[in-house]
């Protein structure tokens, strides 16, 4: 029997190392009576060290910036932007994924990872009607693909939107090459299409969930549009729910549909989903092959994380019912700020 040399000494789980960083991170995580400051000062040097100082000394350096500056997600004063705080069982979760760095781009390397992958898309995709899709960095790329496919399966040339959607359908079109058209809003701040005509070649983008004001476009889908896709980067889980999914009624007749979990589903950035209502099409019009490709790649990224890692372990954790009684808490949120606003 071959006899196989010991890891080198980078790849050896340091316990004590990973115990310190979490002892750092405990330390870090009490509420604080301060805000972040707005101009941290970084105790680091002007150019690359030649030399290095050891892995307690990097934490110790890096401890003031990245913990103790660091805007805190999870304090009860917390108020600003769309980024929530992440669970416990995220964290658990991603050093595992950060230490086995599975890539979804090579099955015979990650076929546990594409496997949760692709279970994890088939659990979310039925509640938006679509048949699957697969996991993209934020929905900035979700928008993007979505719209690319547009352009492979539907030959469309322009894309129509709100001018009050995000700046990513734009970037999208002029990525794509296609003309962008941005339509007025009536006055609840809700798309107005009644002077698009001619969709036939068109990817008309509905907004549910406005950035600056969480508007829903109505989601009808208009009979002669080449393609429908709705951006639901913040509102999509809420078609995970019973007492919110009307929300999105018609979101299911959609061509594709684009959220990010790193939003809604409590997960670190990074984590989005773009869904196809046919999605074998979808990705067939996406796929490049290469000679040392074992499968074709699917959609813009090469090398991909396993971003399902940690949302499958929260899935698991909380389920279907644990998901929704926090969606509909923050809801329940949002309304009594708004009625203290209204009664101010």
């Amino acid at each position: 029997m071959t006899t196989q040399p010991p890891p080198h000494p980078d790849h050896i789980f340091d316990r004590e190392l990973i115990a310190e960083s979490l002892d750092r991170l405990a330390n870090s995580y009490r509420p604080r009576t301060q805000p972040v400051p707005e101009s941290p000062s970084l105790m680091l040097p002007d150019s690359l060290p030649e030399t290095g100082i050891g892995d307690s000394a990097a934490l110790d350096t890096l401890a003031p910036a990245v913990l103790d500056a660091s805007a805190q997600l999870h304090h009860p004063g917390y108020f600003a932007h769309m980024d929530p705080p992440t669970p416990a069982i995220t964290w658990a979760a991603s050093l595992w994924q950060v230490a086995t760095n599975q890539n979804l781009l090579h099955p015979d390397a990650a076929p546990a990872a594409r496997s949760l992958t692709e279970k994890v898309v088939n659990w979310l995709a039925p509640s938006f009607g679509m048949s699957g899709g697969h996991f993209v960095p934020g929905s900035t790329i979700a928008n993007l693909t979505a719209l690319w496919a547009a352009r492979q399966l539907k030959q469309v040339t322009r894309i129509a939107a709100s001018e009050k959607s995000h700046l990513s359908i734009r970037k999208s079109a002029e990525i794509l090459g296609l003309k962008y058209i941005a339509l007025p809003t009536n006055s609840r701040h809700e798309m107005d299409i009644s002077g698009l005509t001619q969709l036939d070649r068109t990817a008309l983008v509905l907004t549910a969930g406005t950035v600056a004001t969480g508007i829903i476009d109505p989601l009808i889908r208009p009979d002669d549009a080449a393609w429908v896709h709705v951006d639901a980067a913040w509102s999509g889980p809420l078609r995970l729910t019973d007492r919110f999914t009307h929300c999105l009624d018609g979101i299911d007749t959609a061509d594709s549909v684009g959220f990010s979990a790193h939003k809604w589903l409590y997960q670190p950035k990074g984590s989005a989903l773009v869904l196809f209502r046919n999605s074998d099409a979808a990705h067939d019009a996406l796929s490049y092959g290469g000679g040392y490709l074992a499968t074709p790649n699917i959609g813009l990224l090469g090398s991909t994380p396993a971003a399902a890692v940690p949302l499958a372990a929260m899935l698991l954790s909380w389920g279907r019912t644990g998901l929704v009684q926090r969606i509909e808490s923050d809801m329940t949120k949002a309304d009594q700020l708004a009625q203290l606003i209204e009664s101010d």
